[in-house]
């Protein structure tokens, strides 16, 4: 799954007329760096959730076959249901399987899609060394179980893989991810690793022209 439904405050005034996971990089769209790296890790289908002009999304992707995908749409409507709430959203499509999910607004050269959660597990988040803007990590980490603190800290890549399970117990609506993630890594039941290629999180206009220097 590819959330692409935030409103990407941040990024105006060019995300007052494109939606962010749009926004170019490198020669492609956010997203299309996505999808491309999932078809060529195996993957078939693709839920994608929307909200804010998620009418040009559609338009610009379809329905995933001129990338080798099947792209299925979650429409929020006109109010995001944050990260949990979008999953809740769409989780009859993932059946009884595991699943990755990928904040469409980041940019990693991580090969797609991450790694299953262990037997046992209920999540499996990918972290990454803190950048500048976030020093303060959010996570830590031990013995590849994720910890709600510790002496080394990292960041929450956006990128993860989920059982059903997780949020089996979630009522509908708007819903933060961290509770979710909280509650599971108090029990034991998160695993994590660090990637330390290249990734970034596009929050700013300052931070996508610095990445898009950077793939030149």
């Amino acid at each position: 799954m590819l959330l692409a439904a935030g409103r990407g405050e941040r990024m105006r005034p060019m995300t007052a007329t494109v939606p962010k996971p749009l926004l170019e990089v490198g020669g492609k769209a956010l997203i299309v760096w996505h999808l491309e790296r999932l078809a060529r890790g195996g993957v078939t289908e693709v839920a994608i959730n929307i909200s804010w002009l998620g009418e040009k999304l559609r338009a610009a992707l379809g329905d995933g076959a001129g990338l080798g995908l099947r792209i299925a749409w979650f429409d929020e409507g006109p109010e995001p249901l944050e990260t949990a709430g979008g999953i809740r959203n769409a989780l009859a499509f993932f059946g009884a399987e595991p699943f990755a999910v990928i904040n469409a607004d980041v940019y990693t050269e991580m090969p797609l899609p991450p790694a299953a959660p262990a037997p046992g597990r209920l999540a499996q988040l990918v972290l990454v060394p803190n950048p500048p803007q976030h020093p303060r990590g959010d996570f830590g980490l031990e013995c590849g179980e994720l910890r709600l603190d510790g002496p080394r800290r990292y960041t929450f890549s956006g990128i993860a893989s989920y059982r059903p399970a997780l949020f089996a117990g979630l009522s509908p609506g708007r819903r933060a991810l961290k509770p979710v993630l909280d509650r599971a890594a108090h029990a034991g039941l998160v695993g994590a690793e660090v990637f330390r290629g290249r990734w970034a999180d596009v929050g700013t206009p300052e931070r996508l022209a610095a990445l898009a220097a950077s793939l030149k």
